[in-house]
């Protein structure tokens, strides 16, 4: 393993990567501290994965030498993908009139979208897997990659004209060129939170899996994509010169979102501060409640299905084991919890 290749594995703190041999995936993780929502590490974090792959195709020898040809967006938080802007930070920016770590802030989020949006400019292709909530941010970042793989019991929305602000880090670009800019703005102005399938009737899902079967629908998906790769990278290529998401143009917006922060009055940041509450609980405004919801995770550190495993096995002592004694099969699932407005 080249000295490049192991710099895109860390260390992080708020992020987690990982290698599938068998799929040539990346799969990079939100692994907050605190919030699952985007705090300054993580998007500096973040930001330092995608400038390390594209340091180790630099280095390397070729297109045939590379062996990133997927790189996945997923969440180690059981039923959240991401509730975007670290609103806590916001607040107190906003109060203190801070307009250039506004700005920091909001260009960093820049910088990660457009890089997904144009798969690095490298000869990969870029796949969100959310299950669970994404919400703001976290949707603008599930909407940056190629194709958005979502469970049926997911959430997406821009909650933030709740506060009186609106998604300023690729919502509007992205949803335009997806749904128009009618559906665009309604989906903007009225604040609502959107189930999996309403997301995938409006196509801004492109693949609808099961609750719990979302690995499976990843992987089912490059298996699939992998036989016409060249064609179908080649017509992301054409999508971008046709109807480019330019740089320039998401910059110019979350400028426009600098501003509109910066004008918000004490009673739309005690609105914000009640979402930050919502936050900390790890969940905001959902409309389903499904039963559970288990963290995904790769090939190499995922659990045996119990309907796979014949009794009696035996443990490290030689010891036979006639049933399985475990109430819960994943320990880290858990009740998605409906949170009020």
């Amino acid at each position: 393993m080249s000295t490049q290749f192991r710099e895109i594995f860390g260390p992080y703190k708020e992020m987690s990567v990982r290698y599938d041999h068998n799929q040539e995936a990346l799969w990079c993780y939100f692994n907050p501290a605190q919030r699952p929502c985007f705090s300054p590490r993580m998007l500096k974090e973040s930001k330092q994965i995608q400038q390390a792959v594209i340091r180790y195709f630099e280095a390397g020898k070729g297109l045939d030498e590379f062996p990133i040809r997927y790189l996945i967006l997923a969440s180690q938080t059981p039923g959240v993908f991401n509730l975007g802007g670290d609103l806590e930070l916001f607040i107190h920016l906003i109060q203190n009139c801070n307009r250039r770590q506004l700005l920091e802030y909001a260009t960093y989020c820049i910088d990660i979208c457009y890089t997904n949006t144009v798969n690095l400019n490298l000869p990969l292709t870029t796949i969100s897997y959310v299950e669970g909530s994404a919400l703001g941010g976290g949707f603008e970042s599930a909407m940056s990659s190629n194709y958005l793989i979502a469970e049926k019991h997911s959430q997406m929305g821009l909650p933030e004209i709740r506060f009186n602000l609106f998604p300023g880090m690729g919502a509007y670009s992205f949803l335009g060129r997806k749904v128009g800019m009618v559906k665009a703005e309604e989906m903007i102005t009225t604040g609502k939170i959107y189930s999996g399938p309403e997301l995938h009737k409006m196509g801004l899902v492109d693949i609808l899996a099961e609750s719990g079967q979302g690995y499976e629908a990843v992987d089912c998906f490059i298996r699939k994509h992998r036989r016409a790769a060249n064609g179908l990278q080649s017509v992301h290529k054409v999508r971008q010169i046709f109807n480019p998401v330019t740089y320039e143009e998401l910059m110019d917006i979350a400028k426009v979102w600098v501003d509109s922060a910066l004008q918000l009055k004490d009673k739309d940041l005690k609105t914000m501060a009640r979402f930050v509450l919502a936050q900390n609980r790890g969940q905001m405004t959902a409309q389903h409640k499904p039963k559970k919801v288990h963290l995904v995770r790769t090939r190499q550190d995922r659990r045996l299905n119990p309907t796979d495993t014949a009794f009696p096995l035996f443990d490290s002592n030689g010891n036979e084991i006639f049933y399985d004694r475990r109430k819960n099969f994943d320990r880290r699932a858990i009740d998605i919890m409906q949170v009020s407005n």
